[in-house]
């Protein structure tokens, strides 16, 4: 059993799927298929069951998939201590959808900069997604909103940053400097998918002042949640890091009046693994740019 083929196990076991994880690691699907025979040879039983679309992890498979994610975070971890000089090296960072690319890009500018022999990888999911990989040791940090419900992770609070309504520039409303509850109460929502926590901010925040947004429709994503704000299908709200950077003159922002919705930004990281000097330089960066 080699380090290479757990890896590739590993592979196939999160996407359960031999032909998408072999494009993901750079091996054709007979030389994938080819390795997992070997590792099942090996084991004396089958490590995943065969299914039409997709394989699912046996019992066996389960018990290696624990394993594997040890040995293989034991290994990394190993070689990149011994490797850690400060300033060459790379890191893993992470962000929801309606942080990374407003909050990272001129974070990751600053850092290249100070850091040219480092190598930083950037991935953006969800923040379910995100937690889970962390917890595996798939990615050193996470930049999520609160509230975050895991145990085992490190979390440090950031800063808090204002929801503003975003409108249509002829809504009704366009002319009022400040909203209030209210105004806002009857109009249709548009919203992010339910994967995203920027969704549950809002909700959270209405149904504490006694009313549920009607959501019209709901998207992907935060730009085409503008621009059908844009088209006047709806209203919603937009984290200021997006609102400082929307330059269009196709929608407006308000604020509430008294208390102002709100989220958290924070950063995660699995206090378990090996936490590089690298690392360590890059959450203070993030710190330091509060």
């Amino acid at each position: 059993m080699e380090i290479e083929q757990l890896r590739q196990f590993l592979a196939v076991a999160e996407h359960q799927n031999f032909t998408r994880a072999a494009e993901m690691i750079g091996l054709s699907q007979p030389a994938l298929s080819r390795s997992i025979a070997r590792l099942e040879e090996e084991l004396g039983q089958p490590v995943f069951e065969r299914q039409t679309r997709k394989v699912k992890l046996t019992d066996a498979g389960q018990l290696l998939l624990r394993r594997a994610q040890q040995l293989i975070g034991l290994v990394d971890d190993t070689i990149a201590e011994i490797s850690d000089d400060g300033e060459s090296g790379r890191i893993r960072i992470a962000a929801i959808p309606t942080i990374a690319p407003f909050y990272l890009p001129e974070i990751l500018k600053t850092f290249a900069a100070a850091h040219p022999g480092a190598t930083v990888t950037v991935q953006e999911d969800t923040t379910d997604h995100l937690l889970k990989r962390c917890t595996q040791g798939e990615i050193d940090l996470a930049i999520l909103a609160l509230p975050i419900t895991v145990k085992y992770l490190e979390i440090e609070p950031l800063f808090d940053e204002e929801l503003q309504i975003v409108l249509a520039p002829d809504h009704s409303l366009a002319k009022k400097k400040q909203l209030r509850l209210t105004d806002i109460e009857p109009l249709p929502f548009v919203l992010l998918d339910e994967a995203h926590c920027l969704s549950d901010n809002i909700q959270t925040f209405c149904r504490q002042r006694s009313f549920d947004p009607v959501s019209v429709e709901r998207t992907s994503q935060l730009a085409m949640v503008q621009e059908l704000v844009s088209l006047n299908h709806g209203v919603s709200m937009v984290p200021a890091m997006a609102v400082n950077l929307d330059e269009s003159d196709r929608r407006i922002y308000r604020s509430i009046a008294g208390n102002k919705p709100t989220r958290t930004i924070a950063m995660v990281w699995n206090p378990y693994r090996f936490q590089s000097q690298l690392l360590e330089k890059f959450k203070a960066l993030v710190r330091n740019s509060v």
